[in-house]
């Protein structure tokens, strides 16, 4: 009977062990989550001022890449969503837009052309077109406009802008081949060869497009006068 009793206070002794080691786990747990997640917000909403709010980036989707992600974008992501979606880091974005601005500020109207062939695209490229007075080349880029002397068409630009340099091949060899620096907003699924000044950024919405080439126009406009 005694032998029972003193089984039975093991047994007991056993079990509130147990119990407070799964107590101790699920709080270093929660610990570890309420971490993760802290660090996350602060790479996400860091206090810096940004070029427009923090939300405005996010309502434009202008922080959400593909599934794919490409060495040279790989920095510029902070994580996966759920979906298998990639999430770039929106205080990168804003980083990158402001060495964007500088880089395009350089430059004359009349010695820019931009590239967009997503239709997605069009009515915002048209606009950028039309208040900044940069040449746009949508839908289908003109074969050798920029490297054949001989076309009418014929001009010497000295920056290209391109929305989507993977899906503008063509514009980013002609710009390479007559070595003119290229501008490229590159989402997550982007190679940046060939690109000399990379946007990171949604390059597939017509809202994340409309918004980082308001951005562009915006500064592009104040240093021009």
């Amino acid at each position: 009977m005694q032998i029972i009793k003193a089984d039975e206070k093991k047994l007991e002794k056993i079990e509130a062990e147990n119990e407070e080691d799964g107590k101790e786990k699920s709080t270093k747990k929660k610990e570890k989550k309420k971490l993760s997640e802290t660090e996350l917000k602060r790479v996400m909403t860091d206090t810096k001022e940004t070029l427009v709010p923090l939300t405005d980036y996010i309502a434009c989707s202008v922080h959400l890449g593909t599934k794919v992600i490409t060495p040279d974008m790989r920095k510029f992501v902070y994580k996966r969503r759920a979906d298998g979606l990639a999430v770039l880091n929106t205080n990168l974005i804003d980083d990158k837009l402001r060495e964007g601005m500088a880089f395009l500020a350089k430059f004359n109207p009349e010695d820019v052309f931009i590239a967009c062939k997503r239709e997605a695209g069009w009515p915002v490229v048209e606009k950028f077109s039309e208040v900044t007075g940069i040449r746009a080349f949508m839908k289908k880029y003109p074969a050798g406009i920029i490297t054949n002397i001989r076309l009418e068409t014929f001009f010497e630009p000295k920056l290209a802008l391109i929305c989507d340099p993977w899906v503008y091949k063509n514009a980013l060899h002609d710009s390479n081949l007559i070595k003119i620096p290229v501008l490229g907003i590159c989402d997550t699924n982007n190679y940046a060869q060939g690109v000399t000044q990379v946007i990171a950024g949604n390059n597939k919405s017509r809202k994340s497009l409309g918004l980082m080439l308001f951005i562009l126009a915006r500064t592009y406009l104040k240093a021009q006068g």
